[in-house]
């Protein structure tokens, strides 16, 4: 890359900030947050707004079958494999305004500024948005990039529900996000622009972390089988009850963190019991296990204690148990290329900057597993995710983007 281009082109943090609090206000919530969950209507409205701004400026899009959206700024070889930049548009239920959101828009901020510059790249230059990244409604995390992927297949996320009984299919189908664009097409690179979601970044006074990696993520719905009885009539030392078994479950999933401290994260969530009647013993329990560590090895080992420690959970109180693996993401490692063009980028616009790894997963996580990937954080408010009062600095986000815009003229090569 000339060092003509990389002296002037910047990007426009002002615009960018913009945009973020534009798209904030797509699903707003009274508290500050955002509520755009997957192929709802918000969702909808939210990349409906997204695709205006990148057709007018002069970006194709395309979809694939399972709804992820790509918008594409020509290069001068159209032959060469794109770079491409990306994260989601979708949120939690009570998710803040920058989770994923920034990733897009520091994305679209970067065809901006090589707009405004006129820089021709050799290679074309994508913003993607993922589909059902957060599996708060749909519950499969990540979803779009792993069936793009090839991890899943997609006639067996079409079928997946949520709560009310409506499949990821029916919505795909209703939205008209069905399209027939190629998965795992070949990319020269993919970067992912996010907030870090933890508090070391800010801990630390970095303004940029370079990510090397994501840590392992998998994901269970423990079940535990009890037999339904009279609150009342059924003496305690003739149940088959399963909130004994839970709780001993949940004692002895703590027990293991604290084993495996620093680096182990553990997780109990979701809970439901049927019947829902506060005076029948339940006849089952089910709930969900969040376990995450960026060993392989001690992954494996961890899934071992936590099938073992639900067995003797259970039968200690007469009751039996399923385990399903519902999400599993092994340690991702990310492509040394990328890193290094991350990390030249910061150092070459005069950001604080330190290697980091990443404890939340992220579709560059599946995307790594076809492409060459890599990751850039920026630090959030007191670590602060997954919550209406998720905040970053406008002049952080400034400064990501900046790092993207540079990172991606790297990758890209400038034609002009």
């Amino acid at each position: 890359m000339g060092a003509e281009v990389v002296n002037r082109v910047h990007t426009n943090p002002e615009r960018l900030w913009s945009r973020l609090m534009d798209m904030a206000e797509v699903g707003a919530t009274p508290a500050g947050g955002s509520n755009r969950q997957a192929l709802s209507d918000d969702d909808k409205a939210g990349r409906d707004l997204f695709i205006g701004w990148a057709e007018g400026a002069g970006c194709s899009i395309e979809l694939d079958g399972v709804g992820n959206l790509f918008a594409r700024r020509p290069g001068a070889d159209p032959d060469a494999l794109p770079v491409v930049l990306g994260s989601h548009l979708d949120t939690q239920p009570t998710g803040g305004r920058f989770d994923g959101v920034y990733g897009v828009l520091g994305g679209f901020e970067v065809v901006e500024a090589l707009n405004d510059h006129a820089v021709e790249t050799q290679a074309p230059v994508e913003v993607a948005v993922w589909t059902n990244e957060e599996g708060s409604r749909f519950p499969v995390s990540m979803m779009g990039s792993a069936v793009w992927a090839g991890v899943l297949p997609l006639d067996e996320v079409r079928a997946i529900t949520d709560r009310s009984g409506i499949s990821v299919g029916s919505e795909l189908d209703r939205l008209g996000w069905a399209g027939s664009a190629a998965f795992g097409k070949p990319l020269g690179a993919y970067l992912e622009l996010h907030i870090e979601q933890g508090p070391i970044l800010e801990a630390s006074g970095s303004s940029i972390g370079v990510v090397t990696g994501v840590q392992g993520i998998r994901w269970f719905r423990v079940t535990i089988e009890g037999f339904p009885a009279h609150a009342g009539t059924t003496p305690m030392d003739r149940r088959h009850d399963p909130a004994r078994s839970v709780a001993d479950a949940l004692s002895g999933i703590y027990e293991m963190a604290a084993t495996h401290a620093p680096q182990v994260r553990l997780t109990p969530a979701m809970f439901s019991s049927e019947p829902v009647s506060s005076n029948t013993v339940p006849a089952h329990i089910t709930f969900t296990v969040d376990m995450r560590h960026p060993d392989a090895a001690v992954l494996e080992s961890l899934d071992s204690s936590l099938h073992s420690l639900v067995a003797r959970a259970a039968e200690s109180h007469g009751c039996g148990h399923r385990i399903e693996i519902i999400n599993d993401c092994a340690p991702v490692v990310f492509d040394p290329r990328c890193v290094g063009a991350v990390e030249a980028a910061a150092q070459r616009c005069g950001f604080r900057h330190e290697r980091i790894g990443s404890g939340a997963g992220h579709d560059a996580c599946h995307v790594a597993l076809k492409a060459p990937a890599g990751m850039i954080f920026v630090p959030c408010q007191d670590g602060l995710s997954h919550n209406e009062a998720e905040s970053i600095e406008p002049d952080a986000a400034g400064r990501g983007a900046e790092v993207l815009l540079h990172a991606a003229l790297d990758l890209a090569g400038a034609a002009s």
